[in-house]
C-alpha cells in the first residue's frame, strides 16, 4: 500500500480528439513532426491533418520521416540535428510506438550535448544525468500497443552493438497526448494483434512485478479485461470504433501500469531478440515467448494468474492454469498462435547470446521479476519457446 504516482501528460482520449490539436495552446511555435520512414502517415492523410491543424493554430513545422520500426541511435542523432537546424522548439510524435519513442529521445537530444548513449544506463551506455530538460512533446498515437502516450519510456537500438535499451525519466513524459481511436481503424489485422498483445504484456508483466501496487493492479486488470473483450474483435473488424476504443483505452491504461509498476524480464528477453533481428515486431516477439515465460512463474503468481484469467473473461477461473489457457485462446482467436522464431531468422544454436544480451543491456528489469530468473532459467524459456 505504498506508492508514488506521477503522470504529468495531459491526455485527450476519444473519437475525434485529433481536432483538439487545432484548439489547444501548443507548447511552441515550430514543431518537428516525427513519423516513420514508411508511407502510412502520408497515405492515410494523418500527416496532412496534423499539419493543417497546427498551422491553423499558429504553428510552423518541419517533418522528419526517417524512423524505422525499431528506432535506431542513428535516426535519433539525425532527428535531433534536424530539430536544431530548423529552429524547432517542440516535438510531435505521430504514429505508433516507434515514432513516439523516437520523438521522446529526439526531444532529449535536441536540447542536450553529446551522444544519446551517454545518458543510457546498461550495456555500453554511460548513465550520465541529462543536464537540460527535453523539448516539449506532443504524442499522437495511431496504434494501440506501447502505452507510450502515458509513460516516460522510450526504446532505441544502438545498431553497431545490437543493444536495444529502454530509457526514460520524469521529464520524458509527453506534455500532451492525443488518443483518437478513429486514427487506428487503418491498422491491418496482424499488426492490430501484435500491438494489442504488447499492451497486454505491459499490463500482465506489471501486474506480477514485485513492485506492483493497488494502483497499478487496478490499471492492469482493467487493461487486461478490455483486451480480452475486444482485441480479437478489433482484429476481425478493424472499422468498428467501439472495439478500437476498447483496445485504445487498454493501451493507455497499460502505459499507466508502466508508470506505476514496471515491465519485467519478458521485455528484456524480447528486446534482445529484436535487437539482433529488427524485422521481428516487438509484439510478435513477446507472443513467441509468452506461454513458456508465464508458465515459469505459475507457482509464484498463482493468485494473480487466477485474477488475470477472470479479467480475460473466464469468470469462474479458480486455478492458475486457467490464465495460461486463456492466454493461448486469445492468441488463437487473434490468429497469432502459429508464430515461429525460425520465421524471423532466429537460430536455436545461438540462443545463449540473446540471454547474455538481455542481462547486459536491460538487466535491471530482472530485478522486478516475481522470483529470481537466472540465465539458465532464461535460456530454458527460449529453448522451450523455439520452433
Amino acid at each position: 500500500m505504498n506508492f508514488n504516482y506521477f503522470m504529468p501528460a495531459k491526455i485527450f482520449f476519444g473519437s475525434g480528439k485529433i481536432n483538439t490539436l487545432g484548439e489547444i495552446k501548443l507548447p511552441g511555435k515550430k514543431a518537428l513532426i516525427v513519423i516513420s520512414s514508411g508511407k502510412s502517415m502520408k497515405r492515410t492523410g494523418y500527416l496532412e491533418k496534423v499539419q493543417n491543424l497546427i498551422s491553423s493554430n499558429g504553428s510552423e513545422f518541419y517533418v522528419f520521416d526517417k524512423i524505422s520500426p525499431n528506432p535506431t541511435l542513428t535516426s535519433i542523432t539525425q532527428g535531433a540535428k534536424a530539430a536544431r537546424n530548423n529552429g524547432c522548439d517542440y516535438i510531435i510524435g505521430l504514429g505508433g510506438g516507434s515514432s513516439i519513442d523516437a520523438a521522446k529521445s529526439i526531444a532529449v537530444m535536441a536540447n542536450n550535448p553529446g551522444n544519446y548513449w551517454d545518458y543510457i544506463s546498461g550495456g555500453t551506455g554511460k548513465g550520465k544525468p541529462v543536464p537540460n530538460d527535453p523539448l516539449p512533446l506532443i504524442a499522437i498515437t495511431t496504434t494501440a500497443g506501447t502505452g507510450t502516450e502515458a509513460d516516460p519510456w522510450t526504446v532505441v537500438t544502438k545498431e553497431r552493438t545490437n543493444e536495444k535499451i529502454g530509457f526514460g525519466y520524469e521529464k520524458t513524459f509527453p506534455t500532451i497526448s492525443i488518443v483518437d481511436p478513429d486514427l487506428m481503424t487503418t491498422v491491418p489485422p496482424k499488426l492490430t494483434a501484435f500491438q494489442g498483445f504488447d499492451a497486454f504484456f505491459h499490463a500482465a508483466e506489471g501486474f506480477i512485478a514485485n513492485i506492483s501496487t493497488e494502483i497499478s493492479d487496478m490499471f492492469a486488470l482493467k487493461s487486461i479485461e478490455l483486451i480480452g473483450r475486444s482485441l480479437s474483435k478489433a482484429v476481425r473488424d478493424g472499422d468498428d470504433i467501439d472495439f478500437r476504443t476498447d483496445v485504445a483505452l487498454a493501451n493507455t491504461l497499460s502505459g499507466f501500469v508502466e508508470s506505476t509498476s514496471s515491465c519485467i524480464s519478458q521485455h528484456s528477453l524480447e528486446h534482445a531478440l529484436s535487437a539482433f533481428h529488427p524485422e521481428l515486431p516487438h509484439g510478435a516477439g513477446l507472443i513467441l515467448l509468452s506461454e513458456e515465460y508465464f508458465l515459469h512463474f505459475i507457482d509464484a503468481c498463482a493468485e494473480k494468474y487466477i485474477r488475470m484469467a477472470q479479467a480475460l473473461g473466464k469468470k469462474n477461473a479458480d486455478k492458475p492454469e486457467d490464465f495460461i489457457r486463456e492466454l493461448i485462446y486469445l492468441q488463437e482467436s487473434c490468429g497469432v498462435r502459429d508464430l515461429k522464431m525460425s520465421d524471423f531468422g532466429i537460430d536455436d544454436e545461438n540462443l545463449g547470446k540473446y540471454v547474455d544480451n538481455a542481462f547486459d543491456t536491460m538487466g535491471g528489469l530482472f530485478n522486478f521479476d516475481p522470483v529470481k530468473l537466472t540465465k539458465a532459467d532464461a535460456l530454458e524459456i527460449l529453448k522451450r519457446s523455439y520452433k
